[in-house]
Protein backbone atom coordinates (compact mmCIF):
# COMPACT_ATOMS: atom_id res chain seq x y z
CA UNK A 1 0.00 0.00 0.00
CA UNK A 2 2.82 2.41 0.85
CA UNK A 3 4.49 1.62 -2.47
CA UNK A 4 1.25 2.36 -4.34
CA UNK A 5 0.83 5.72 -2.61
CA UNK A 6 4.44 6.61 -3.33
CA UNK A 7 4.07 5.73 -7.03
CA UNK A 8 0.83 7.73 -7.30
CA UNK A 9 2.45 10.73 -5.57
CA UNK A 10 5.43 10.61 -7.93
CA UNK A 11 3.14 10.28 -10.97
CA UNK A 12 1.00 13.22 -9.86
CA UNK A 13 4.12 15.29 -9.17
CA UNK A 14 5.45 14.59 -12.66
CA UNK A 15 2.14 15.41 -14.34
CA UNK A 16 1.80 18.55 -12.25
CA UNK A 17 5.29 19.81 -13.18
CA UNK A 18 4.72 19.01 -16.85
CA UNK A 19 1.51 21.04 -16.89
CA UNK A 20 3.22 23.90 -15.06
CA UNK A 21 6.17 23.82 -17.44
CA UNK A 22 3.84 23.75 -20.39
CA UNK A 23 1.86 26.75 -19.13
CA UNK A 24 5.05 28.60 -18.31
CA UNK A 25 6.38 27.91 -21.81
CA UNK A 26 3.18 29.21 -23.40
CA UNK A 27 3.37 32.44 -21.43
CA UNK A 28 6.98 32.97 -22.49
CA UNK A 29 6.19 32.37 -26.16
CA UNK A 30 3.17 34.67 -26.02
CA UNK A 31 5.28 37.38 -24.42
CA UNK A 32 7.94 37.03 -27.08
CA UNK A 33 5.40 37.35 -29.87
CA UNK A 34 3.78 40.42 -28.35
CA UNK A 35 7.06 42.20 -27.75
CA UNK A 36 8.44 41.46 -31.23
CA UNK A 37 5.48 42.95 -33.13
CA UNK A 38 6.47 46.27 -34.69
CA UNK A 39 3.62 48.73 -35.03
CA UNK A 40 4.31 51.22 -37.79
CA UNK A 41 3.37 54.79 -37.00
CA UNK A 42 2.00 57.18 -39.55
CA UNK A 43 2.85 60.85 -39.02
CA UNK A 44 0.01 63.36 -38.75
CA UNK A 45 0.57 64.86 -42.19
CA UNK A 46 0.44 61.53 -44.01
CA UNK A 47 -2.51 60.34 -41.93
CA UNK A 48 -4.40 63.52 -42.83
CA UNK A 49 -3.58 62.98 -46.51
CA UNK A 50 -4.79 59.38 -46.39
CA UNK A 51 -8.05 60.55 -44.80
CA UNK A 52 -8.39 63.36 -47.34
CA UNK A 53 -8.48 66.12 -44.72
CA UNK A 54 -7.29 69.04 -46.83
CA UNK A 55 -7.81 71.66 -44.10
CA UNK A 56 -5.54 69.85 -41.63
CA UNK A 57 -2.93 69.38 -44.35
CA UNK A 58 -3.03 73.13 -45.10
CA UNK A 59 -2.62 73.96 -41.40
CA UNK A 60 0.26 71.53 -40.97
CA UNK A 61 2.10 72.94 -43.98
CA UNK A 62 1.46 76.50 -42.76
CA UNK A 63 2.99 75.51 -39.41
CA UNK A 64 6.18 74.29 -41.09
CA UNK A 65 5.55 70.57 -41.57
CA UNK A 66 8.15 69.04 -43.92
CA UNK A 67 6.38 68.10 -47.18
CA UNK A 68 9.16 65.63 -48.01
CA UNK A 69 9.41 63.80 -44.68
CA UNK A 70 8.83 60.07 -45.06
CA UNK A 71 6.38 58.17 -42.91
CA UNK A 72 6.52 54.37 -43.06
CA UNK A 73 8.92 54.79 -45.97
CA UNK A 74 6.60 56.94 -48.09
CA UNK A 75 6.56 60.69 -48.67
CA UNK A 76 3.38 62.76 -48.33
CA UNK A 77 3.32 63.02 -52.15
CA UNK A 78 3.22 59.24 -52.40
CA UNK A 79 0.26 59.08 -50.01
CA UNK A 80 -1.55 61.77 -52.00
CA UNK A 81 -0.88 59.89 -55.24
CA UNK A 82 -1.82 56.53 -53.78
CA UNK A 83 -5.19 57.82 -52.51
CA UNK A 84 -5.79 60.13 -55.51
CA UNK A 85 -5.94 63.24 -53.31
CA UNK A 86 -5.43 65.68 -56.18
CA UNK A 87 -6.06 68.91 -54.28
CA UNK A 88 -3.59 67.85 -51.60
CA UNK A 89 -1.12 66.67 -54.24
CA UNK A 90 -1.18 70.10 -55.90
CA UNK A 91 -0.78 71.75 -52.49
CA UNK A 92 2.25 69.60 -51.69
CA UNK A 93 3.85 70.33 -55.05
CA UNK A 94 3.20 74.08 -54.63
CA UNK A 95 4.98 73.90 -51.27
CA UNK A 96 8.12 72.23 -52.61
CA UNK A 97 7.38 68.51 -52.50
CA UNK A 98 9.89 66.49 -54.51
CA UNK A 99 7.88 64.19 -56.82
CA UNK A 100 11.00 62.29 -57.90
CA UNK A 101 11.82 60.93 -54.43
CA UNK A 102 11.74 57.13 -54.17
CA UNK A 103 10.32 55.14 -51.28
CA UNK A 104 12.31 52.47 -49.44
CA UNK A 105 11.20 49.96 -52.10
CA UNK A 106 12.35 52.18 -54.98
CA UNK A 107 8.95 53.46 -56.14
CA UNK A 108 7.97 57.05 -56.88
CA UNK A 109 4.67 58.85 -56.33
CA UNK A 110 3.86 58.23 -60.00
CA UNK A 111 4.37 54.50 -59.49
CA UNK A 112 1.86 54.57 -56.61
CA UNK A 113 -0.65 56.53 -58.70
CA UNK A 114 -0.39 53.97 -61.50
CA UNK A 115 -0.57 51.00 -59.11
CA UNK A 116 -3.78 52.26 -57.49
CA UNK A 117 -5.32 53.47 -60.76
CA UNK A 118 -5.40 57.06 -59.50
CA UNK A 119 -5.77 58.60 -62.95
CA UNK A 120 -6.06 62.24 -61.87
CA UNK A 121 -2.99 62.04 -59.63
CA UNK A 122 -1.13 60.26 -62.41
CA UNK A 123 -1.96 63.06 -64.86
CA UNK A 124 -0.77 65.72 -62.41
CA UNK A 125 2.49 63.91 -61.70
CA UNK A 126 3.21 63.25 -65.36
CA UNK A 127 2.66 66.95 -66.08
CA UNK A 128 5.05 67.99 -63.31
CA UNK A 129 7.68 65.49 -64.40
CA UNK A 130 7.43 66.61 -68.04
CA UNK A 131 8.58 70.13 -67.12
Amino acid sequence: MKKSLLIIAIALGTVSSTIYASNSHTRIETHRLESSVVKPELNVLCMSIAKGDTEIVKKLIANGEDVNKKSNGLTPTMYAAKYNRTEILLLLIANGANVKTKCNKGYTALTYAKATNAKEAQTILEGVLAK
